[in-house]
């Protein structure tokens, strides 16, 4: 489903269907990947995500052969097409009535992946920057029961200690990171004591559900900074927050 105000290059479109027509009648691949732009309000320069150098191209590839992503480089729902049958193998049944379920979409199937398929071509265009849009800081936080349904949801779906390919693991694990990160950070920004609470039991949920995910998370560098005491802790989260959105772009 793509989003009123998104797109799909029409130059790129019909090569991405020929190769999947391809795939379709030959050996098949579990996700086909695509770069996809951030078409951000106001941004003289679009921002491309695009895997080329950690993905290899244009050949089928497993995880072993995939290179280290860097930080802030994702493999998002604008970026993955997987195969009918991996997705209803793997069980996904997505909440419905919820935003960012996109993030469970693209998790949940990850361990039973084997074969990929790298095509670097600018698919999706992601509009993103709209004051409604879900992925605004203030709509978030409006909806922040949904989105930590969804975190919640990405560590009982998946137990990463049974991920036994350590480049996937890794990988997997950076990602739970990173959607555990805003999520905690989103609860900070808010400023009420109901929010504080919920960060505090989101982290004891990640504690008592699988204690392996707590222990990679909670001493990781975005762990300790999220669990820093007092009001100068959540000054430092949240400025590093804010320096990290910079970097990288991201809404």
């Amino acid at each position: 489903v793509v989003d009123s105000d998104d797109w799909l290059d029409e130059e790129a479109y019909p090569k991405v269907l020929d190769t999947l027509r391809g795939f379709a009648e030959g050996e098949p691949v579990d996700p086909l990947v695509c770069n996809y732009i951030y078409d951000k309000v106001g941004a003289k320069h679009k921002k491309v995500m695009e895997y080329r150098g950690v993905l290899p191209e244009g050949k089928p590839f497993t995880w072993a052969e995939a290179g280290h992503f860097r930080k802030g480089q994702y493999i998002l729902m604008h970026s993955v097409i997987y195969r009918t049958a991996l997705l209803n193998k793997c069980g996904l049944n997505l909440p419905k009535h919820t935003f960012y379920v996109d993030e469970l979409y693209v998790y949940q199937p990850l361990p039973m992946v084997k074969k990929m398929y790298y095509m670097d071509e600018n698919l999706y265009h992601y509009f993103i920057g709209r004051e409604d849009q879900s992925v605004q800081e203030n709509v978030m936080i409006r909806r922040i029961d949904q989105a930590l349904l969804v975190t919640r949801m990405l560590v009982t779906e998946v137990d990463l200690s049974k991920v036994t390919n350590k480049r996937k693991q890794a990988y997997m694990r950076r990602y739970l990171e990173i959607v555990t990160t805003v999520s905690s950070i989103l609860l900070l920004k808010s400023g009420t004591a109901e929010n504080k609470q919920k960060k505090d039991e989101l982290w004891k949920f990640i504690r008592e559900e699988n204690p392996y995910v707590y222990k990679k998370l909670r001493h990781g560098l975005m762990g300790h900074v999220l669990h820093l005491p007092g009001k100068g802790g959540r000054r430092i989260a949240l400025a590093g927050y804010k320096a990290t959105r910079k970097i990288y772009g991201f809404n």
